[in-house]
């Protein structure tokens, strides 16, 4: 029975985009209630990337992804798949032959098409977005793309040829780029290259996914501005995809905090009115907003990047109770 009196999320932001969460096996339980009250999409936080589901090339395992995309339909949410191409969470056997050497490219792009065809397939009727190439931006010096076996085997077109897959397996699903410092300026550049780069190439590309994985003083809300309004003059729709507002720095190191103190929740609370006044004045080109994850009793940043701490990034704490952040945000509503 739902005891909740505050404005649903969902509600707040109805004229202007989705409101998601990054959900696991454990949180559709722990926090069902919460996230079938605020938010009407879902995105696997692990469940669907390439090592979840597709340990080994002859076995699949589906039982955890499977188990969220129930949930999506028990609730009735929209489904984001999260994430087909990426230089992490990918097991070894994709890149190796079965003397461990390096297979060819024409072999990994037929591992790689399979493996698209068969896991998008799977979920066409529940996933109707999927962050189909993940985090292959180099983030410093003059080099486009990061360095990955991907890279190293296929050269470049593996990210053109994951795009095509995808779209052959759902034709009708929205397919996005995604990454993270997107709203770094020199970062912003290079994505909106390769953005540009695949549009040129006529790819089956329809957004870009900005993480937003920020912290209450990094990035700057000018640079927000201007990494969406950049990659907006492509013509894409955009989505953040992990927003999630760290207390701390990232060269913060400290871990001494046991709880964040009431200057921490204002700033964090100021922080997060600043951030959606701006979203919502993009409401035309940001489709979605999905924090990566829901409440404080679960967050990646527990003992990231500082092992032993624990931080606070989400609307709501550990007890699932809106937090000030929260009350400033539903205040948008009704000004």
């Amino acid at each position: 029975m739902n005891t909740r009196t505050e404005t649903a999320l969902k509600s707040i932001f109805s004229d202007d985009f989705k409101i998601g969460a990054a959900v696991n096996p454990l949180t559709i339980r722990t926090q069902e209630e919460l996230l079938a009250y605020h938010f009407n999409s879902i995105t696997a936080e692990n469940e669907m990337k390439f090592a979840s589901v597709h340990p080994e090339e002859e076995v699949y395992s589906f039982d955890d992804a499977d188990r969220l995309a129930a949930f999506a339909r028990k609730h009735g949410l929209a489904m984001r798949g999260h994430t087909l191409v990426w230089h992490n969470q990918t097991t070894d056997w994709l890149f190796q032959d079965h003397q461990g050497q390096p297979v060819s490219k024409k072999v990994l792009l037929e591992r790689l098409h399979s493996h698209i065809h068969t896991v998008v397939g799977r979920y066409r009727d529940d996933i109707y977005a999927w962050d189909v190439v993940n985090e292959v931006i180099a983030d410093e010096g003059a080099e486009l793309l990061r360095p990955s076996k991907w890279l190293d085997i296929a050269g470049p077109d593996f990210i053109s040829k994951a795009f095509e897959y995808a779209h052959e397996a759902a034709p009708s699903a929205q397919l996005f780029y995604n990454d993270y410092n997107e709203s770094h300026p020199e970062k912003c550049d290079k994505i909106y290259t390769l953005v540009k780069s695949l549009i040129k190439q006529d790819v089956p590309i329809h957004g870009i996914g900005l993480q937003a994985h920020w912290n209450l003083f990094d990035p700057s809300l000018d640079d927000i501005r201007t990494a969406i309004e950049k990659y907006a003059s492509l013509g894409m729709q955009l989505q953040l995809t992990e927003l999630d507002m760290s207390l701390f720095r990232f060269e913060d190191k400290r871990s001494d905090l046991k709880e964040p103190t009431n200057g921490m929740l204002e700033q964090q609370a100021e922080r997060y009115e600043a951030v959606f006044r701006l979203l919502k004045e993009y409401r035309d080109v940001i489709s979605s907003v999905t924090f990566w994850g829901a409440a404080d009793d679960y967050t990646w940043l527990d003992n990231f990047p500082v092992q032993g701490r624990k931080n606070w990034p989400f609307l709501f704490d550990e007890q699932h109770l809106p937090k000030p952040a929260f009350y400033r945000i539903a205040d948008l509503h009704v000004k």
